[in-house]
């Protein structure tokens, strides 16, 4: 049997283990665009801010290739897939030809048409390559344009807040993360950015990149006329997902790849894993893409599993999201802004003095939602709850407290937690 791989990261990591569970002798082939062993996307910040060097950004050790057996052609891009003769085709011409295909191209930067994005001086920041040649130009960066208040624009600028720079961020909703938090929360971690100095322009975005007579960027128009110096412009607004490979290919997209419980696409032979494919999301019922690293490493798991016949199915994910802004802890999961008529109730717990704010989302007696600033040590309780769908109703007014835990459920909900954990 040969398994081929496309990608290499936390997707393709699990495909791999999932493979090597059950089949100890069939070859494997990874094949990916980036020069680099398996490392972890979320420390691209990191690095730059100097925090991470490059021996400890690795996903999996450096020996991880060699002790599951895996060939790999790194700096290799897949354009063409073929189902017919089950062959995918690499930039330079050659073919590769596969028993079992995964696709895991995760996702790539949305750059929206803005005029002047082509100067030097405008790039994205979602890979390691991005951070090492921003790492380079910080020592010439004084002012720096973030386009884009979400997570990638906020690890970006957590990255140059290391150096000094001095930073702008540009956001078109009304507030930072507006994605992955509610206003409230965000009051919170913006009020702390404006005491480190960092300048958050909301509600409008970039018009016009300008550009010196050498062609680097020099400045920017926004949509509500402000003009903005600037030596860099990082442009964070989000990803897509990656499925240029099969936009020729009989295999079904939507937003993404779509695939089943078991990461098969509509083609057979061929599984998709990770930020491209659009799987089961647990709250919404219906196949979303969910693009979070631990979604990611399950599924790739799921799909290797399936790929050597042992089918099982992937449980279905949920948004979850931990950032950490000017030193103050955020996480965030499943829905954070429900509709106002749909059925919700919301529970706050808002401590401004003490830099705490708690926000439990419920429907029909079930948890559904949380956000926690500050205090977050309950947040894998909370998970676990929404996960299971436990009726919260005999502790429902006691989720916001700062002493929530196991004690606070009725005697056979926490038996059987304390069994399932430690037993």
């Amino acid at each position: 049997m040969k398994y081929v791989i496309i990608g290499n990261s936390a997707a393709a990591v699990g495909c791999v283990e999932g493979i090597r569970k059950y089949d100890s002798d069939g070859e494997i082939l990874l094949v990916s665009k980036e020069p680099y062993a398996t490392y972890s996307r979320p420390l691209i910040s990191y690095y730059l801010a100097g925090q991470v060097d490059a021996r400890h950004m690795g996903y999996r050790p450096a020996s991880f290739y060699k002790t599951h057996r895996v060939t790999t052609l790194l700096g290799s891009e897949a354009v063409g897939l073929d189902t017919k003769d089950k062959s995918v085709r690499l930039s330079d011409g050659r073919t590769v030809a596969y028993d079992k295909l995964l696709i895991a191209t995760g996702g790539v930067p949305f750059v929206p048409p803005i005029e002047g994005s082509d100067a030097e001086g405008v790039m994205t920041f979602t890979t390691w390559d991005d951070a090492k040649r921003l790492k380079r130009l910080v020592p010439r960066l004084k002012k720096v344009v973030i386009l884009g208040g979400g997570l990638i624009g906020i690890k970006a600028m957590e990255g140059l807040q290391a150096h000094g720079t001095d930073i702008t961020v540009v956001e078109l909703m009304d507030r930072i993360l507006g994605l992955v938090l509610d206003k409230t929360a965000t009051s919170f971690l913006e009020r702390k950015l404006k005491e480190e100095g960092v300048h958050l322009v909301k509600e409008t975005t970039i018009k016009k990149i300008h550009k010196d007579n050498a062609g680097r960027a020099v400045g920017v128009t926004l949509e509500n006329g402000r003009e903005l110096a600037t030596d860099q412009v990082i442009i964070a607004i989000g990803v897509r997902p990656n499925i240029g490979l099969v936009k020729d290919s009989p295999v079904e997209t939507n937003r993404g790849i779509v695939v089943d419980y078991f990461m098969r696409t509509s083609e057979a032979d061929v599984y998709a894993a990770g930020d491209v494919a659009e799987a089961d999301d647990i709250l919404h019922h219906e196949p979303r893409v969910i693009p979070i690293l631990p979604n990611a490493y399950k599924q790739g798991k799921v799909a290797g599993s399936s790929m050597t016949g042992n089918e099982i199915e992937y449980p279905g994910g949920m948004v979850m999201n931990s950032v950490e802004v000017g030193g103050i802890p955020a996480i965030s999961a499943g829905i954070m802004n429900p509709p106002d008529d749909e059925g919700y109730e919301v529970k706050r717990l808002i401590d401004r003095k003490n830099g705490v704010y708690r926000k439990m989302v419920i429907r029909d007696n079930r948890l559904v939602g949380f956000i926690l600033i500050g205090a977050i040590d309950r947040a894998g309780i909370y998970t676990g709850l929404i996960r299971e769908g436990v009726n919260i109703s005999p502790f429902k007014n006691h989720l916001t407290d700062l002493d929530f835990g196991v004690i606070c459920f009725p005697k056979d909900l926490r038996t059987y937690k304390i069994s399932n954990v430690y037993m």
